[in-house]
């Protein structure tokens, strides 16, 4: 199995440190400074990489904007081509991607080498779908207009932002870059990629993948350090002309400092899952192991809140908590189903929502067990809305149960929250669950199953504190591109076969 660092990786490691991505070259920072990044599972620091400054973001935007003018006049077909090369190139190398997710993120295996596969299919849809969705305008004639004759023609399609910034999470920093990355190129956009620091070495590897396919200099960087030397600094950049942010409540201060840029943002939620009296109780069970606690519950999608009817609960509990017991908790390496939270600081904060729902007489349906960073799964049953974890978003392996006596009462909590990510609900009433999902406030609403991003090409967007603006490969296209317009005007009306 070929090894994160080397074989056709090798350029991009500069004896102990990764390099960073400028002008089409792998490079050492001028700072002399690097980033440590450290293993969820055993706790060292497992990979290095530079420390940019200011004034190398400065030079990458220069050569961005170039980059992108030429890019500009490339053809959509040579522009798709690429993106197909890149993708076929990010699935050839899945191995030393996926190990580097499972070193700098603790994801376990089968999931790491699933994410780089699905990322080299979304790198090709998105090719095909640019192609089909750019390649199209509109005309427009201007005697629909009430006192208009036709003597106008509006020409009107879609072209490129400039230099957009792409800021991906630590979750998925493969997926959410290509995610990003694939619509900003085939759009006719430059990119510039500020990856998380846990995963900034999974998307080095995929950046030298599009660097290998051929594209040209200066079109794609990838900047990593700190974000207090960097972050505002990218973000408040002149030169940056969309932003698309995926993460936390740091997408909140983003979006007030930005200037007069499209944002594109995903902030998180509190998947609210409401069962309903006549549920299939093992399809719900099975859902919410799957939807609460893959990944560790690390996913902005994951259900985070159970809302279920009082006369069902005792049912319901019982079949998760036998499901529960059946998980392997372990290191990613091992295929464990839940593996250590990324960060120290992460697992403190989810002990804390657990303490607190512990004072408070929440029911703990397992024993609360934690050794460094990794938090064995625990159901909390007849948790109440004073508790900080019927509200707060743990991302991590602990979901709350509240019980509740009607639906109205379930749709309520879900739309008390400042999240409206996305909510589900289970019953065999279609009639209900379309009411039900329409009551809900949230960007999406699955009926009997876990909320999920994928497929990659559907909408996924955020009301309230979840976001701006929607994803999904085709709005992501669209948003970084605008609307121009050129007007013909004849000296005298023409009707078309008049």
């Amino acid at each position: 199995m070929a090894v994160a660092g080397t074989g056709v990786f090798a350029e991009i490691l500069n004896g102990e440190v990764y390099r960073y991505y400028a002008d089409g070259e792998w490079r050492v920072s001028g700072s002399g400074k690097s980033v440590a990044i450290v293993n969820p599972t055993t706790r060292q620091t497992q990979y290095r990489v530079q420390a940019c400054t200011q004034e190398e973001v400065n030079k990458v935007m220069e050569v961005a904007k170039v980059a992108q003018k030429a890019w500009a006049r490339t053809p959509l077909w040579k522009r798709a081509e690429l993106l197909h090369k890149a993708a076929a190139i990010l699935k050839e190398h899945k191995d030393p991607i996926a190990e580097c997710l499972v070193k700098e993120i603790a994801k376990p295996a089968k999931d790491a080498i699933s994410e780089v596969v699905r990322s080299g299919d979304l790198v090709s849809y998105t090719a095909e779908e640019g192609v089909r969705i750019l390649g199209e305008g509109k005309l427009l004639v201007s005697d629909s207009f009430p006192g208009n004759e036709r003597n106008k023609y509006c020409l009107s399609s879609k072209v490129p932002l400039g230099v957009v910034l792409a800021i991906p999470p630590f979750n998925y920093p493969v997926n959410l870059a290509v995610s990003k990355i694939g619509p900003a190129l085939i759009a006719g956009n430059a990119l510039v990629l500020k990856p998380p620091t846990q995963g900034a070495v999974a998307a080095l590897h995929m950046v030298h993948c599009f660097h290998l396919a051929g594209f040209p200099k200066g079109l794609i960087s990838c900047v990593t350090g700190k974000g207090s030397e960097i972050g505002d600094f990218l973000t408040m950049h002149p030169g940056v002309n969309c932003i698309s942010f995926t993460g936390g409540d740091t997408g909140i201060a983003i979006s007030k400092k930005a200037g007069m840029v499209p944002l594109q943002m995903e902030l998180g939620g509190k998947d609210a899952c409401i069962v309903l009296e006549d549920a299939d109780l093992d399809l719900v069970a099975a859902n919410i192991v799957k939807g609460g606690f893959s990944y560790s519950g690390q996913r902005c999608t994951a259900v985070k809140v159970v809302l279920i009817m009082e006369s069902i609960a005792d049912a319901m509990v019982e079949k998760v908590k036998a499901k529960l017991a059946k998980l392997k908790v372990g290191p990613p390496e091992d295929d464990s189903d839940i593996t250590p939270v990324v960060t120290e600081s992460s697992a403190n904060f989810i002990e804390g929502l657990v303490m607190d729902a512990n004072e408070k007489g929440a029911t703990f349906c397992q024993e609360y067990r934690r050794e460094g960073n990794l938090i064995w799964p625990l159901l909390l049953d007849h948790v109440r809305p004073d508790m900080r974890i019927a509200w707060e978003e743990p991302f991590g392996p602990v979901l709350p149960v509240i019980r509740i006596n009607s639906v109205e009462e379930g749709i309520h909590h879900c739309n008390a929250s400042n999240f409206g990510l996305q909510g589900c609900v289970f019953t065999k009433d279609i009639n209900k669950a379309i009411m039900i999902s329409d009551a809900m406030e949230t960007g999406t609403v699955q009926i009997n199953s876990a909320p999920a991003r994928g497929p990659d090409h559907f909408p996924f967007q955020g009301l309230k504190d979840s976001g701006i603006g929607s994803q999904g490969i085709t709005n992501s296209i669209n948003m970084m591109t605008k609307v121009k317009s050129t007007v013909i005007n004849l000296p005298s009306p023409s009707y078309t076969m008049g």
